[in-house]
């Protein structure tokens, strides 16, 4: 089943990914309806999620990436108490419990060689998440090749310099792209 966060994904084509205050202050007040919490720790991870709410936007928390977290399930039941709306992990059992508990689920993987595309279609099989985070973002080929292959939406991430990288990844499949590249959250 779709996860009724993606048709909002889908309108914000670049999502604006950050990791610290400053970033976040700055997503805050951009087009994107949608952030990616790349860092933070368990003292402020919350008033991040609330700030990005207050600013109208959903807040997706990348779980390997908070200070202070364990790669447990129970961080995913932690992190739905503290308002996220979805998360962001390489790992499969947590993407399974966010996906339990009703949550947009990501799985960032890394496109670091034939081996690890090939095995992403068998791992996707096993968890099922609701959108695949592809790094780096700048691989067109391959991410025109998955998005034929896999059932499910794909996110460019990663090493976006300039407009061309994101409308590179556009067109190749992808559903949109995430950067913490700040001059291109506007795009």
């Amino acid at each position: 089943m779709r996860h009724k966060l993606i048709e909002l994904l889908e309108q914000s084509p670049v999502i604006p990914a950050v990791k610290d205050e400053d970033a976040l202050r700055q997503a805050l007040n951009c087009e994107s309806r949608a952030v990616f919490l790349l860092g933070g720790n368990l003292l402020r991870i919350g008033q991040w999620i609330a700030s990005t709410h207050e600013a109208g936007k959903q807040a997706i928390v990348h779980l390997d990436l908070v200070g202070g977290l364990a790669p447990k399930e129970v961080a995913v039941d932690w992190l739905q108490q503290q308002g996220a709306d979805g998360i962001i992990s390489t790992r499969p059992h947590l993407i399974r419990r966010g996906r339990e508990n009703n949550m947009l689920t990501v799985l960032r993987v890394f496109a670091i060689d034939s081996k690890a595309v090939g095995n992403l279609q068998k791992e996707t099989e096993m968890v099922t998440p609701d959108v695949i985070e592809i790094l780096p973002g700048t691989l067109p080929k391959v991410i025109e090749r998955l998005s034929k292959k896999l059932p499910i939406p794909l996110i460019a991430g990663g090493l976006m310099t300039d407009k061309g990288d994101i409308l590179s990844a556009l067109q190749a499949g992808a559903l949109c792209v995430s950067t913490s590249e700040q001059s291109l959250w506007e795009v």
